[in-house]
């Protein structure tokens, strides 16, 4: 166990916020990188196809959403199991999850893949997507589709390791695919033609080299990862535990991606030139809300491995370090994208910016505003299902749904932009009051009692 262990990260010894620190780093560089895929994306579509060209790509950004969120909360929560038993020390049962992980994984990436593409037309009918932008978006976002096993082979290959506290190696890999997805958009777009398509391609080649770089250095130098063939000996219980966990962590994104989608739609109907600049305004948030993403899967697997060890003291102790790092880094974050923010509009916009600016300002105030219980949302709802709670975190899904799609519904039915940018602030307060309410339930009821070996098994 100690030689396995000083190869990877041990997150069950030293100080918390330290390790969390250390991991949340390399996690945020990487989450940034990937969110270049799809940023450079509407960079070149904005600035050398047009204005229209944008709008569609950012109208398909719910959707997009919905279906890698699906995707990403299959791929960690099988993985949740994996962290468990290599903070346990049960290098057998680590080699059977992520072996099980595997198998699960293609079943979803098939069915992803397939209902996408058949409902895609439908849905974009459904959600009012502008007449002068249907068909680059549903050329943009079919492609993506088309690819999801791409995104699912990265997804899975990077969770594993980082379930075994490697969170830098997923990195390298990412910033090598963002380098090539650039020259890609550069040529697809300006060289080729391709419009929207050319990008979705771009996008799609550059995460499928990520995943075989991650397959190949695993196979290469992670021989704690390579399945023996009495791993390939399926154990129902654990396929199920890894669902019990897989399926509500995907559940969870596709009710905040559903939410997300109700505000498309109620910005739908506000025409093509708001839809433009609520992209671009999103495109600046999603690049600094990668912090809290990073920290949130830092506390999910420090919570599964420190679980596996049995150790609810530093388990406290590290949800505590995480929400002062989410805090300090929301005062810096917020004071930014409220004043200086809207000037990054230019990035994503060559014509009309005069136009667009003030807009993507409020959405940014707004939003900027609520960093503090986005933190809470993000450590303590991943925090939760690292140690193994699948349902319980849900419950702030669906308050976040509710908030969202109360105050979408109110926007669209005044045509209000104001009430479009307020609705994921409404949703952020009302999930983090809840999360706070599960957290301390689990902490002093759930946990107080149960011995190490219990505590390993939840």
């Amino acid at each position: 166990m100690k030689n396995a262990k000083s190869v990877q990260k041990d997150m069950t010894k030293g100080n918390p916020g330290k390790i969390l620190l250390e991991f949340t780093l390399p996690l945020f560089i990487g989450n940034v990188f990937q969110q270049l895929y799809n940023m450079v994306d509407s960079i070149i579509v904005g600035q050398f196809v047009s204005t229209n060209a944008l709008a569609a790509v950012g109208s398909t950004g719910t959707i997009m959403f919905l279906i890698t969120g699906l995707a990403f909360g299959m791929t960690t929560g099988f993985t949740i199991l994996t962290a468990q038993r290599f903070g346990a020390g049960d290098m057998t049962g680590m080699r059977k999850t992520a072996v099980s992980s595997t198998i699960l994984t293609g079943i979803v990436s098939i069915v992803l893949t397939l209902a996408s593409i058949l409902f895609m037309k439908p849905l974009l009918t459904f959600m009012h997507t502008p007449e002068d932008i249907f068909d680059d978006a549903y050329r943009y976002i079919i492609v993506i589709c088309i690819g999801l096993a791409a995104q699912m082979l990265y997804n899975l290959l990077s969770c594993l390791l980082r379930a075994l506290g490697n969170s830098k190696m997923p990195l390298y890999f990412l910033i090598l695919a963002a380098v090539l997805n650039i020259i890609l958009d550069l040529v697809f777009i300006i060289a080729f033609q391709m419009g929207t398509a050319g990008a979705a391609w771009a996008t799609v080649i550059s995460q499928g080299i990520s995943g075989l770089l991650c397959l190949l250095y695993i196979a290469k130098a992670v021989p704690i990862l390579h399945a023996h063939k009495e791993d390939f000996k399926l154990d129902g219980h654990m396929m199920l535990t890894q669902l019990k966990i897989g399926v509500p962590m995907a559940l969870q994104y596709s009710i905040t991606a559903i939410g997300s989608m109700m505000m498309q739609t109620s910005l739908n109907l506000l025409g093509s030139t708001q839809v433009a600049a609520f992209t671009a305004a999103s495109k600046i948030e999603q690049l600094l809300t990668q912090a809290y993403v990073a920290l949130g899967t830092a506390i999910s697997n420090y919570s599964a491995q420190n679980i596996g060890a049995g150790d609810v003291k530093r388990i406290r102790a590290g949800f505590k370090a995480a929400t002062l790092l989410g805090f300090a880094y929301s005062t810096i974050a917020g004071a930014f994208i409220m004043t200086a923010g809207k000037y990054l509009t230019y990035l994503f916009i060559s014509e009309n910016v005069d136009q667009l600016i003030g807009s993507v300002d409020l959405y940014l105030k707004c939003v900027g505003a609520f960093f503090y219980p986005l933190t809470i949302v993000n450590v303590y709802r991943n925090g939760i299902q690292g140690l193994g709670y699948g349902l319980l975190p849900m419950t702030a899904g669906i308050a976040e749904l509710a908030g969202r799609g109360i105050v979408a519904m109110i926007a669209a039915h005044f045509l209000s932009y104001f009430g479009v940018c307020m609705a994921s602030p409404t949703a952020w307060i009302l999930a983090s009051t809840l999360l706070l309410i599960v957290y301390f339930h689990i902490i002093h009821h759930d946990l107080k009692n149960l011995t190490p070996v219990q505590k390993a098994n939840i």
